[in-house]
């Protein structure tokens, strides 16, 4: 049985590291280099590291010590976390064009991740993996449940709902050339109340390729259900890792204390 992996979801913002609330609110929480540091050092096997600003000018100055203010690209803030970092690095968006994905991955991450850009052109999925390979192209799904109990696919962070059905959608990714789906519930993202196993099973069993919980970890049980319940290959925190001092190490020792095999 392959052993599961344990990923750290950093929030990226005007520069800052964020944590995220229902994909609307977003509390700043510290330095994207010092989290790979930390991360680095507490047993991580993967990061998992998103641009979640949408302005045209970016500003990723800081006037602490452990940031360069030269930066003025998300491309730029992964060559120099990339140098930090001691585990594979996906990154992602603002993707939108095969050149998009090449800068991203000459920068230093090992994958990248592609949300709305995949929904507008599905093109971008296939000639990404003949070029890049398929191990390469993670296919983000942000998750939102509707009236009817039903999920739908949606873009631009959350904002927009497509109308397309989360399952549906993974398995055209999948035919696409995606070598692995990172998906998270909206509504349960920043809840602390664990993921949606529902959601995440439906996925998991509608395709053959990796898939990545996301949203709502605020015990580490809820890693456990992820794995158990959900049937994931692996699960990613992001707001929980923040505020828990050594918090990778304790999950894993959880884990492995109720039978998961991590990397």
């Amino acid at each position: 049985m392959l052993k599961k992996r344990l990923i750290a979801c950093l929030l990226l913002k005007d520069g800052q590291l964020v944590e995220s609330i229902g994909f609307s609110r977003f509390l700043v929480v510290g330095n994207a280099i010092m989290a790979v540091k930390h991360f680095n050092a507490w047993g991580v096997d993967e990061i998992i590291f998103l641009d979640i600003n949408r302005e045209k000018n970016y500003d990723f100055e800081r006037n602490d010590v452990y940031y360069d203010n030269t930066l003025k690209e998300f491309a730029e803030v992964i060559r120099y976390v990339s140098k930090s970092s001691f585990v594979p690095i996906t990154a992602g968006g603002g993707i939108r064009s095969l050149d998009d994905i090449r800068k991203y991955l000459s920068a230093g991450a090992d994958k990248v991740s592609i949300n709305s850009a995949a929904i507008e052109n599905l093109q971008i999925i296939t000639e990404g993996a003949k070029r890049f390979g398929k191990q390469c192209l993670v296919v983000s799904v942000d998750a939102k449940k509707m009236p009817d109990g039903t999920h739908h696919v949606m873009k631009n962070f959350g904002k927009e709902d497509t109308g397309m059905n989360v399952v549906e959608w993974a398995k055209k990714a999948e035919e696409a050339g995606a070598g692995e789906i990172f998906l998270t519930s909206v509504d349960m993202d920043g809840s602390l109340q664990g993921y949606d196993i529902p959601l995440i099973k439906s996925v998991v069993e509608a395709v053959n390729i990796p898939v990545i919980a996301s949203g709502g970890v605020g015990d580490w049980n809820h890693l456990v259900e992820g794995i158990e319940l959900g049937g994931v290959a692996a699960v990613s925190v992001g707001n929980k890792f923040h505020f828990t001092e050594h918090s990778t190490m304790h999950a894993k020792k959880y884990m492995k204390e109720h039978g998961i095999d991590t990397r």
